[in-house]
């Protein structure tokens, strides 16, 4: 062993992660699957171009009415 080797710890976030992967070998293929479902998404770049374009601009204060 080194002198200059640091140590091994581990916090008890990490021992508490480790622990659920253990007792629940499934929980990071399911977490990754609720990301794709609600983040991973394939964006169409000319839609969003179509809806950019589209935008009106916001008056400065919005509840006052054009005179």
């Amino acid at each position: 062993m080194s002198i200059f080797a640091p140590p091994h710890y581990t916090s008890e976030i990490t021992q508490f992660i480790e622990q659920m992967k253990e007792k629940k070998p499934t929980l990071e293929a399911e977490q990754r699957a609720g990301r794709a479902l609600l983040w991973d998404k394939h964006l169409d770049r000319n839609l969003l171009e179509e809806f950019s374009e589209g935008r009106v601009p916001q008056q400065p204060y919005v509840y006052q009415t054009k005179n």
